[in-house]
């Protein structure tokens, strides 16, 4: 294994900065991916990995990503909730990378809900 220079080490300092700021502070938008055991093993880092490289490709500055545990719907995973400031919280099932772009772009951008992915608007569960 090559040995990491000062430089690769300020490059992954200022890599896992970014990344972290993008989880800090109150935001116009709040996501959520749910990250406990099942939805990992259903590909939510993927998700989680995606979001965050479309929030900087955009220089979307006003949305913060969290995690969380298991909501108990481990059949639903990867599960992700969009919190639009002033507005109910959706859940969206069943996740992917493709799907993540598409909910980031239309969702979280332009404020249209992705209903084909949707499990649940507030507290109420659709399907």
């Amino acid at each position: 294994m090559a040995k990491l220079t000062i430089n690769d080490l300020k490059k992954i300092k200022e890599k896992v900065h970014k990344e972290m700021s993008l989880r800090d502070g109150e935001r116009r938008v709040k996501v959520t991916v749910h990250m406990g055991t099942c939805g990992i093993a259903s590909g939510a880092k993927e998700v989680m990995d995606t979001l965050l490289q479309e929030i900087e490709a955009a220089g979307a500055n006003d949305v913060v990503v969290t995690t969380s545990g298991c909501m108990g719907l481990c059949s639903r995973e990867p599960l992700v909730t969009v919190e639009v400031l002033n507005k109910e919280p959706i859940k969206y099932e069943y996740m992917n990378s493709n799907k993540m772009r598409q909910v980031f772009k239309r969702h979280i951008l332009d404020g249209e809900i992705q209903t084909p992915f949707v499990l649940a608007r507030g507290s109420e569960v659709i399907k």
